[in-house]
């Protein structure tokens, strides 16, 4: 027989069951649909990762004081700290903010202290915007006048937690009163900024009594020198005592996640690898039936002239269609899937070409080791045991 009559003969037990047809190929496709699903969102969540650290850059790093292992005090960083390490060669840009200890941020001075909804206070020096590559969602960000004045920009957790959605506002800090006049989106770079009341480093001083020193210095660097630059930080930070510096790459931090994503992307592989072992039993259970059923048809076949090996290419390639009918169709699920998902999230849709590859090459796979056995039966059934069944 050629290519195309085993196509057309191994199609007809399809056809003359279209039902049961269905019902096997869907357990196939659900397996099928999983897996791409799977690794379409985890493919689509790195590319969204990858996206985020292109706009934003890798090349942040943090600097601020550790505890001390003498003392078990947290260190203070020297006023000298931020022109110390303006002075790096590769070092772009440096900017530092300054926790004001003992002061919340409330929504009115009715409010009881200890209800500070985990928000702080800190001076942000004006550079700090563009070296963390925040934006805003509201209003403006701090500048030379209102830096010296009672103003106040929001982080998004904190200003979500305050009920404030734009500027032009007053919260309640330290006993004064202090205008909104920004709201930040979300810092993918910093997250420690989206639950922060900022403030100018000059108003810290005047209105909260800050003491000046900076507790955290964000520093750009040029892209061929971040490790080098990271290397030196801590000692130029803090020249008596590096070892009590903490140094840091935020980019590291989501590449950590991203790692922690891909550890659950294999779990749920496994759970879509033994969706599609179900959905071959099905087959399997499927076509022993099918040989079952069909035993005066194969008695009949024989006694025309058929060979053993034209019916076990009939049954082989009936389980391979069936198999295919179902890759096929959880190919285009689990785009689907994939796609619809990804456009929910704002995320650029990406379904790896060998996974779809692969995902049909697996259910051809399975229905041929799902067929093979039935395959085998009804090559061995001989015309008259199988006629005798009449």
């Amino acid at each position: 027989m050629g290519l195309g009559d085993v196509l057309r003969v191994g199609a007809t037990g399809l056809r003359t069951r279209p039902l049961r047809a269905w019902l096997s190929a869907l357990g196939i496709a659900i397996g099928i649909a999983a897996m791409i699903a799977v690794v379409g969102i985890s493919s689509s969540s790195r590319a969204e990762l990858d996206r985020q650290l292109a706009a934003l850059g890798t090349n942040l790093l943090t600097v601020s004081p550790g505890t001390s292992m003498m003392s078990g005090e947290v260190g203070v960083l020297p006023y000298e700290a931020v022109p110390m390490i303006a002075r790096i060669g590769p070092v772009t840009q440096v900017a530092a903010t300054g926790q004001v200890p003992d002061v919340n941020v409330y929504r009115s001075d009715r409010i009881p202290e200890g209800q500070s909804g985990g928000m702080t206070v800190q001076a942000a020096e004006l550079a700090m915007l563009d070296t963390v590559g925040a934006e805003l969602a509201d209003g403006m960000w701090l500048n030379e006048a209102t830096s010296q004045y009672p103003a106040v920009v929001l982080g998004s957790s904190a200003a979500e937690q305050l009920g404030i959605t734009g500027a032009g506002v007053d919260v309640y800090m330290g006993g004064q009163w202090f205008t909104v006049v920004g709201v930040l989106e979300p810092v993918a770079l910093a997250p420690e900024l989206d639950l922060t009341a900022l403030i100018g480093w000059g108003a810290a001083e005047a209105y909260l009594g800050f003491d000046g020193h900076a507790t955290t210095v964000y520093t750009r660097a040029e892209d061929a020198y971040v490790l080098d630059v990271a290397g030196v930080l801590a000692a130029t930070a803090d020249p008596s005592a590096p070892d009590e510096m903490s140094v840091s790459r935020p980019s590291d931090a989501l590449e950590a996640q991203q790692a922690v994503d891909s550890a659950f992307t294999g779990m749920l592989l496994g759970l879509g690898a033994v969706a599609l072992l179900v959905g071959g039993v099905g087959v399997a259970n499927t076509m022993v039936i099918s040989v079952l059923e069909r035993r005066s048809e194969i008695g009949l076949r024989r006694s025309l002239g058929a060979t053993r090996g034209q019916v076990r290419t009939q049954f082989l390639a009936e389980s391979l269609l069936l198999s295919a009918l179902g890759g096929l169709g959880g190919v285009l699920i689990g785009t689907a899937v994939t796609v619809g998902y990804a456009s929910s999230q704002g995320w650029p849709a990406v379904v790896p070409y060998w996974a779809s590859v692969g995902g049909v090459g697996a259910t051809l796979f399975i229905g041929a080791v799902a067929g093979l056995y039935p395959a085998i039966r009804a090559s061995r059934l001989s015309p008259t045991e199988a006629l005798a069944t009449q």
